[in-house]
């Protein structure tokens, strides 16, 4: 057997979509006008938070935050899939490859803490609104956010050099658009029963522990919203909770799929339209959901445009 790894491999081939040329032609016009449209959407919302004095909240601190992960998420792996959309070459150096796996696990395990705790902001301004402030201090916000990122960060570091150093035997083409764990653990030649066990392990702790914290936030939410009388409040409760709940929804729906099954029993085609999907699609709506949904977003995106023109004007 050859022992051919990771310690001597110097790339990898991403097959992608190449086995669908005329595919690739369309999809590298269509990911590259969504890429760009999610440059734009994610930029304004953190400009708009950080410029916006009305928007100096724990809520929009932590959009904030979403939103910068939403732009390292798809930078982790859109540029390389145009490149490799463009053209034949579809190769990827060892060390491009281990660094695309480590932020693309890293940032997906942060972004799963950071949407719990959202809810967890959503459950004190709703459920104690007296006491928002006092809760929800600068102090914890950051401790909050510093918490999501070192798990994160905590769990690649775990996963990625386990999943680099499985024994591939000479294999180097790569059934995925990106190094995506599934698809690097389905290319090993060697039992990964165990790599897969502790992916399931770490998958319940980053990914469904955050969900079950979300879903029981929510459930303490919706008791409040109905005891509340007035129909205003109720409005203005729901519509506050209601981009945030579409945001977890769009989000888990896929990465609980691929990410509770991470070997050979999840189907390759189905998995890179899917991981397309969270990689591209979800950092795109979120943008226009919090935008869309949102009055306060949309009142400081008018602030600033009008204060852009008298300024001009003068």
């Amino acid at each position: 057997m050859d022992g051919t790894n990771g310690s001597t491999q110097t790339h990898f081939i991403l097959l992608g979509f190449s086995d669908r040329p005329h595919l690739e032609r369309i999809l590298f016009v269509v990911i590259l006008i969504a890429y760009l449209l999610t440059l734009v959407g994610n930029t304004t919302i953190i400009l708009v938070s950080r410029l916006d004095p009305h928007l100096h909240t724990p809520m929009y601190f932590f959009l904030t935050h979403l939103s910068f992960l939403d732009l390292s998420f798809t930078t982790s792996s859109i540029p390389q899939l145009l490149y490799n959309l463009r053209g034949r070459d579809k190769t990827i150096s060892y060390t491009g490859c281990a660094i695309q796996l480590f932020l693309f696990l890293g940032l997906g395990g942060v972004e799963c803490l950071l949407l719990a705790v959202m809810a967890y902001d959503r459950f004190v301004a709703i459920c104690k609104p007296l006491h928002y402030m006092v809760i929800m201090n600068p102090r914890l916000c950051r401790g909050l956010v510093s918490v999501a990122w070192g798990c994160g960060v905590a769990n690649s570091l775990a996963m990625s050099p386990v999943t680099l150093r499985l024994p591939r035997c000479g294999r180097h083409e790569v059934d995925h658009f990106l190094c995506e764990m599934p698809a690097l653990i389905r290319m090993a030649c060697v039992s990964t029963v165990a790599v897969e066990g502790t992916a399931f392990v770490l998958a319940v702790g980053v990914v469904l522990s955050p969900l079950v914290f979300i879903l029981l936030s929510y459930s303490c939410i919706v008791r409040a919203v109905l005891q509340i009388r007035s129909a205003s409040g109720r409005q203005k409760a729901v519509s506050t909770c209601g981009s945030h709940l579409t945001v977890v929804s769009l989000f888990y729906g896929n990465i609980i799929y691929m990410y509770m099954q991470p070997g050979a029993s999840s189907s390759q085609d189905q998995g890179k339209f899917l991981t397309l999907f969270y990689n591209i699609v979800t950092p795109l709506l979120n943008p226009l959901i919090y935008t869309l949904r949102n009055r306060e977003v949309k009142g400081a995106l008018g602030r600033l445009l009008l204060g852009k023109r008298e300024l001009g004007k003068e």
